[in-house]
């Protein structure tokens, strides 16, 4: 019989508190081997999606099927921004009634850098290639042994910037990590 109060066990990642752009990008990295993904569903309404980020203190959920499959991913550029309100003019709803595949980024259209490439990378690699792409998260995918893809992990602007210890406004990414790259060179 199981007592009361027994808890279960989570995996916990501990990132360290600061890097370098020359530490290795694994440092930044979310590995959901070592912490668990937070998803949702894509029938769930954008204000679920929003309480769930607020609750777990993330930015970007997995959006995921009832096999666990990823369909795609929902930022909190994506709920917070112009998305949910051009969703509910165009339909003449309301924003309670936007759900999460309304506006979530599909799988296919999500960039992913490859773990064996991450590997070898460097935070400063990480922040070039989220730069380059204009984006504040970037998914990492592995192979698994039958060559198919597994989403291994993750790369959060928001983290990297806390890690390398420079404060960052949430504007458009590119901006952002010019902002760190020169408060870094000083």
């Amino acid at each position: 019989m199981l007592q009361p109060g027994v808890p279960y066990a989570r995996p916990t990642q501990t990132l360290p508190e600061k890097v370098t752009l020359d530490a290795a990008a694994l440092e930044v990295m979310t590995d959901f081997e070592s912490t668990t993904a937070i998803i949702i569903l894509p029938a769930d309404t954008v204000d679920e999606a929003h309480s769930r980020m607020i609750q777990r203190a993330v930015r970007l959920l997995l959006v995921v099927d009832e096999n666990r499959s990823v369909l795609g991913v929902i930022t909190a550029t994506d709920i917070l921004g112009e998305k949910p309100v051009q969703v509910a003019v165009e339909r003449g709803s309301v924003r309670g009634e936007i759900q999460v595949r309304d506006i979530m980024t599909p799988r296919e259209h999500i960039e992913v850098l490859d773990m064996a490439a991450v590997r070898g990378a460097k935070v400063g690699h990480v922040v070039a290639t989220l730069s380059k792409a204009g984006r504040q998260h970037a998914v990492v995918v592995e192979r698994d042994r039958y060559g198919g893809q597994i989403v291994r992990g993750l790369f959060s602007a928001t983290q990297i910037a806390r890690q390398l210890g420079v404060s960052m406004q949430m504007t458009e990414v590119a901006r952002t990590f010019s902002e760190i790259e020169a408060t870094l060179a000083r």
